[in-house]
């Protein structure tokens, strides 16, 4: 059986103090309170720069048992390289220190700026570099130049590693994406918001969900009725189907499957809605 995780988009928000989080909580033990009501939370800072080994080891420690972090990648090949000769940068990003995560590494998540447009050939070289597990993360790893200060080249064990894109862009509703993505099991992500097209086209065995706000990208809070659409979607996904009026861009159909697991994000950090609409998402699955 496939499992749902609902979680949020990064932890540390100045605004959820004395709100989500307690008044009296040390923003050291944010993480570690966020995670003890939710199953899966977006690691964000690794969009931004090269995290260190050190960090990933603590985060894995204040995590529970049975969590998992999605690791967002570097900006630095989605935006400045635009996924183009990216060999290097993905081994700086390899070798910063997510096989400290060790089970806990769930999805890694290439988000792309809205202006990138589809480029095929470009997607496909990319695609053939991401590692399918973390024996071949570690061979790439080892280019890694001195960007990296404290490398961990050595995953604890053999273990998969799953990846999904995120496009924001209208050029990329092309059957050649989704042909492209299921040739190498890479998830096309869910990603709601009024500022770009959703796509619901399943392309591997993992489903992953952004929730950006559907009026306002990143403040509107969702209500019970847009919840429990999104309830009843995730549990089609998670039991092997689709949503009869999902936002396919073929009509081919995915691979089947008798369930995929199925990861929800909420990204509507502003007003402190994130946490909150998780939580109201997770009560409406929870049972299922």
């Amino acid at each position: 059986m496939g499992k749902i995780r609902i979680g949020i988009s990064g932890w540390s928000y100045a605004g959820w103090r004395g709100d989500f989080y307690p008044d009296d909580l040390p923003q050291k033990q944010e993480l570690s309170y966020a995670a003890e009501q939710l199953d899966t939370i977006e690691i964000n800072g690794s969009f931004y720069r090269l995290q260190s080994a050190k960090s990933y080891r603590s985060w894995y420690e204040d995590a529970p048992a049975g969590f998992r972090f999605a690791v967002k990648g570097s900006r630095f090949i989605t935006h400045n390289k635009k996924l183009g000769d990216a060999k290097d940068a993905l081994a700086n990003f390899l070798a910063s220190g997510i096989f400290a995560l060790k089970e806990k590494l769930g999805p890694v998540l290439w988000q792309l700026p809205a202006s990138a447009k589809f480029d095929a050939e470009r997607l496909a070289n990319f695609l053939e570099l991401l590692p399918k597990d973390t024996e071949q993360a570690a061979k790439l790893a080892r280019r890694h130049d001195g960007r990296v200060s404290d490398p961990m080249l050595t995953p604890d064990r053999s273990r998969r590693i799953r990846h999904v894109l995120e496009p924001r862009n209208e050029s990329f509703w092309n059957p050649e994406l989704v042909r492209l993505l299921r040739n190498h099991n890479v998830g096309l992500v869910v990603s709601e918001s009024p500022d770009w097209p959703l796509f619901e086209e399943l392309t591997a065995g993992v489903v992953y969900i952004r929730l950006h706000g559907s009026e306002e990208t990143y403040a509107s809070r969702y209500s019970d009725r847009e919840l429990d659409r999104w309830a009843e979607r995730v549990v089609r996904w998670r039991d092997g189907g689709e949503p009869d009026d999902a936002a396919r861009i073929t009509d081919r159909r995915p691979p089947q499957r008798k369930s995929r697991d199925v990861y929800v994000f909420f990204d509507n950090d502003q007003k402190v809605h994130a946490p909150k609409d998780a939580l109201r998402l997770r009560e409406r699955v929870g049972g299922q």
